[in-house]
């Protein structure tokens, strides 16, 4: 791997405090409470114009696989901890699509069903909803900036915390449920990779620096066996997270009952911590187990696929199918990041920003319909085009993007995963277009469902301003990454030739340590 590159500003240790901070403030201070929305939609405004310039000025483009803005400081040098900082093009794209939504969210946090202007006090509830979504901010960036094994770990655990409460204060009638479900399944995943975390700096260099990426790649060593168990501790808490079948039944759950920004945020940002996890720690560290395993993750992909497709069809719900087309994409991206082929890690990578607009945006136009329909049931609609026009023109956008229609944000990143995969795998390749089939059914199905019909009795409002802003901004980046994903591409693609060369070269190297053993 290349040297961290140091940043002449701690950029991104900015970055990561001004919304933390901002949302501890929010939190504490009274007199702020009944401008949470304005204050919240400032401050997020400000992390996405400071990300800008940050990237702008410092991160150089071309160089996507280089570890670049790094910042490393000593915390626990006994043990070999540091609070390490770096991104590359992976990681660039990943804290782009974060700060990019927030905003969005926070725009629009009022024309959630649950999150209703309520008459508690000094408006409490609703500063609150603000900081807990600025807290969630500072890890999302965090986490994608970690370049500390144990660091990322850390964050890994503490992006709980600010989920349990917006899903489990300010969701649906089923929201402690629905949050303690989804507590248990990630704390279950970190408890399994805490033991992986240890194993790793035990088998690694050690020293004060033990467990920073960059020191770990190529340098833990161990019997097949034991690399085995360490590669499956990380990977199962981040197929937990991704989600993954069969351990992604959480999900559904969670996101029928969360307030619909919530939903944009953890399955369009959070849940590539998954996917992420895989590329930046799975790959480098274990790269001949990913190999050994390789085949049975892209069949357990394949799975999800199919299972995901299928489930989003049967689904009554509105937040339950948009969550079930996600377990499908999310197993291309697996399909992608195991395949071994570069043109298919560069296409999940790729999907991975694809995949959290078109969701996102998904996830929050299903929300507007609620706010005015007063549920999330698909019975319960029809004809809405006739009364909400603008409305049933974006969530058939957002949904097209979802299905991978040429020109939107999902075809290229889902073509060059199939592409890239056909050429390891035409079986399995060619059982993954069927996923493409039923994407068509669980997304234009309920389009004719929702909003075509004879009109309604009823009379309701189209979309507001700021409810046509944020679908417009996101149908923007859709038709972004579908007419011009170069640049992205161009972005994540070194981070995908390393990682499959990593790969490709301890398979090569295997035989020759065990020539040079024996003799």
């Amino acid at each position: 791997m290349d040297t961290p590159q140091a940043a002449a500003v701690p950029w991104l240790t900015v970055l990561i405090l001004v919304p933390l901070v901002a949302a501890v403030i929010l939190a504490f201070t009274k007199s702020l409470h009944r401008q949470a929305k304005s204050y919240g939609l400032v401050v997020s405004v400000l992390v996405l114009a400071g990300t800008i310039a940050a990237f702008a000025s410092e991160f150089d483009m071309s160089a996507g696989g280089t570890v670049q803005l790094a910042e490393t400081y000593s915390w626990i040098p006994s043990i070999g901890v540091s609070i390490a900082w770096g991104a590359n093009g992976m990681s660039a794209a990943m804290i782009g699509l974060s700060v990019l939504l927030v905003p969005l969210v926070i725009l629009t946090a009022d024309s959630d069903r649950f999150l209703r202007p309520h008459e508690e006090e000094n408006g409490r509830r609703d500063a609150g909803y603000v900081a807990w979504v600025l807290a969630l901010e500072s890890v999302m960036i965090a986490i994608f900036a970690a370049q500390d094994v144990f660091l990322f770990y850390v964050l890994f655990e503490a992006m709980l915390l600010p989920v349990y409460f917006l899903i489990g204060r300010y969701g649906g009638p089923k929201r402690q449920a629905a949050a303690l479900k989804f507590l248990l399944y990630s704390l279950a995943g970190g408890l399994i990779m805490l033991v992986g975390v240890v194993a790793v700096y035990v088998s690694g260099p050690g020293g004060p620096e033990g467990f920073l990426i960059a020191n770990l790649a190529g340098s833990v060593t161990g019997s097949d066996t034991a690399l085995m168990l360490m590669f499956l501790s990380f990977f199962i808490a981040f197929a937990v997270k991704a989600p993954m079948f069969p351990v992604h039944t959480w999900l559904p759950d969670a996101t029928e009952e969360a307030p619909a920004g919530t939903s944009a945020l953890l399955v369009g940002v959070l849940d590539k911590v998954g996917t992420y996890g895989m590329i930046a720690l799975c790959l480098p560290l274990f790269p001949q187990a990913v190999e050994q395993a390789s085949t049975v993750i892209m069949v357990l992909a394949l799975i999800s696929i199919l299972w995901g497709g299928f489930m989003a069809i049967a689904s009554k719900d509105l937040m339950r199918l948009v969550a079930y087309t996600s377990v499908s994409h999310f197993g291309f991206m697996v399909m992608g990041i195991f395949s071994g082929s570069e043109t298919a890690m560069t296409g999940a990578i790729l999907y991975m920003v694809a995949h959290g607009v078109g969701t996102a945006a998904l996830f929050l136009i299903v929300g507007y319909l609620a706010k005015r329909g007063g549920s999330q049931v698909i019975t319960d609609y029809g004809g809405w085009q006739r009364v909400t026009p603008v409305l049933a023109g974006a969530f058939l956008i957002s949904g097209l993007a979802t299905l991978s229609l040429p020109g939107l944000s999902g075809f290229v990143a889902e073509f060059m995963v199939l592409a890239g995969t056909y050429s390891v795998s035409k079986v399995i390749a060619g059982i993954a277009v069927l996923g493409v089939l039923l994407a068509a059914v669980y997304i234009l199905l309920p389009y004719q469902r929702v909003f075509t019909g004879p009109r309604p009795a009823l009379q309701v409002a189209d979309l507001s301003v700021a409810e046509k802003t944020v679908a417009g901004v996101l149908i923007a980046a859709m038709l972004a990454l579908g007419f011009l994903p170069g640049p992205i591409i161009d972005l994540v693609e070194p981070v995908a030739q390393q990682s499959v060369a990593i790969v490709a070269d301890s398979v090569s190297a295997a035989p020759a340590l065990i020539e040079g053993n024996l003799t």
